[in-house]
């Protein structure tokens, strides 16, 4: 089978041709540069109406095809522009019609992550898409692709490209950032906002700007704010690669284009001893060959046709059912004798202190990050874990005893537990059985918040259950807080990984959770937050 494909979800239009043995037959594509601003939606569907037919002669002469051998037709549905998906799908119906061939919608999202394993021969990554408009960390789940984490506000792209028009760099503003940021190595602090698994932009963007109007070398700023978003991303890649489990790393969209960011993820990769891939540039911005691949692999003689050719602008990652990946791939992280465990941050050591069994969470140099950055973080996050971890005791919450605290090292010497992480006791429990253990760990929780103690990475990895009872570990992340918007926060990260380890009994875990927790005014806000995400 022959599939064309049609992308048109923003900027750019894109006509791909595949088949169904995976050969990328053709891949056309132009690109809408505003002379002035960022991308007006109207102006972009009126630049895919005009490019889209030019675009299919091009592809099909590059693919020494004619109609006639073209089987499929699929389109981008979204999320994108609504004027530009509706143009984009209104070509996609003609053709169909005029050739009588099925037509299918796909997800622009997934159509990145598929078009990455085609092309590179990653089975099962952890990826990281970054373009103008998403921000999303990807892993397949259950029957699923999931956002692990994502944008809580603006995207990556659509952060350099702002930033750049208001410094008056002009658009597209990743290029002219990145060759800005080559000029110099010096750097100033900007702010550095991890929320759990997510990540917020605004506030960066904001005062990068303000340190260029306050006569901040521009060269500064530009590698500046390139070292500290990439950062950022590389650190929740990092901890979604930890929390899964996987061996692969794949990075897509259009700002995969940035060396900086291509650098910095594949060092994070090496000290995690997992695979870097990311595809040829022509397939990492938005193409039509990303579409026809996904249109292939999605083919489903019931979900085809006119009647199906709908759009929709918010079309999440993790709407779509995903009936073509059969079965879970095995990974095998091979590590060094000396290392129990590769945190997102820390390695774990396992030793011996006083005659007794203990562990020693060494937080690690990260060569993906600046050395004042990085620094800053580790002294930061060491010192603030050590009193988190003793503090919390004094509300009856179950923490791991501290032996040690090596400040000059970077790492906390404490208690070794003979214990499982809760995802596994969920994994090998029945459901039902669980009832009063989620229900425990949520009282848990709100006493911890009672006593104004955040915990930041709050997932079914960092909760340990010996026999019955619940033991937080890992406050890497945490800080002291009474501000509502931090306990849901908090909350929501518990959920996220519920929902990605055991989506099908997510809903009922959490809801067991929140009883145990018994706070309505935290349970609204869980819901507030996690309408900021993506199309949500």
């Amino acid at each position: 089978m022959i599939c064309l494909g049609i992308e048109g979800t923003a900027e750019k239009t894109g006509i791909g041709i595949v088949d169904s043995d995976g050969n990328i037959l053709a891949t056309c594509g132009d690109q809408l540069y505003p002379e002035v601003g960022g991308i007006h939606p109207r102006e972009a569907a009126n630049f895919h109406a005009e490019h889209i037919v030019p675009l299919i002669k091009d592809a099909l002469k590059e693919s020494n095809l004619t109609l006639d051998d073209i089987d499929l037709v699929s389109f981008a549905k979204g999320p994108g522009l609504g004027p530009a998906l509706r143009t984009v799908a209104t070509a996609a119906r003609s053709l169909s019609q005029n050739i009588n061939v099925p037509l299918i919608g796909v997800n622009h999202c997934i159509g990145h992550v598929e078009i990455g394993k085609l092309t590179t021969g990653a089975e099962d990554p952890v990826t990281l898409y970054t373009s103008g408009g998403n921000t999303q960390i990807i892993s397949y789940e259950s029957g699923r692709y999931r956002i692990i984490g994502e944008t809580l506000d603006i995207a990556i792209g659509n952060c350099l490209d702002q930033f750049s028009r208001d410094v008056g760099l002009g658009h597209p503003g990743g290029p002219i950032v990145e060759k800005h940021a080559l000029n110099t190595d010096e750097t100033v602090e900007l702010p550095y906002v991890v929320k759990g698994m997510d990540l917020s932009f605004s506030g960066i963007l904001t005062s990068a700007i303000n340190k260029y109007r306050q006569n901040v070398d521009l060269d500064v700023v530009c590698n500046s704010f390139q070292e500290t978003c990439f950062a950022m991303l590389c650190e929740v890649t990092e901890r979604a690669l930890s929390y899964t489990g996987k061996d692969e790393v794949l990075l897509c969209g259009g700002v995969a284009a940035n060396r900086k960011l291509r650098q910095m993820l594949k060092q994070m990769c090496d000290e995690h001893y997992v695979d870097f891939y990311m595809p040829p540039m022509k397939y990492c911005g938005d193409n039509g060959s990303m579409i026809a691949r996904l249109g292939l692999l999605s083919y489903n003689e019931n979900m085809v046709g006119i009647e199906n050719s709908y759009i929709n602008p918010k079309y999440r990652t993790d709407q779509v059912e995903v009936t073509w990946i059969d079965g879970k791939v095995d990974h095998e992280i091979v590590l060094p004798d000396n290392i129990k465990h590769k945190g997102a941050e820390a390695d774990i050591i396992e030793a011996q202190w006083d005659g007794r069994d203990a562990i020693i969470k060494n937080r690690v140099s990260k060569s993906y990050r600046t050395k004042h950055l990085d620094d800053k973080l580790r002294m930061e996050r060491t010192k603030e874990e050590a009193k988190l971890l003793n503090d919390a005791k004094n509300y009856g919450v179950n923490t791991p005893y501290i032996y040690s605290v090596d400040l000059e090292n970077y790492n906390i010497v404490m208690e070794k537990v003979d214990a499982i992480q809760l995802q596994d006791k969920i994994e090998s429990s029945n459901i039902s059985d669980l009832e009063a253990l989620l229900k425990n760990i949520g009282a848990m929780v709100k006493r911890m918040h009672d006593g104004e103690i955040i915990h930041g990475d709050l997932t079914t990895a960092n909760i340990l259950i010996k026999d019955k009872t619940p033991i937080l570990i890992d406050f890497g992340l945490g800080k002291y807080s009474n501000l509502l918007e931090d306990y849901g926060t908090d909350l929501l990260v518990f959920k996220k990984s519920l929902t990605t380890i055991i989506p099908e009994e997510s809903e009922k875990l959490f809801g067991w959770f929140v009883d145990g927790y018994d706070d309505k005014k935290v349970v609204k806000k869980i819901d507030e937050i996690e309408r900021r995400g993506r199309y949500l």
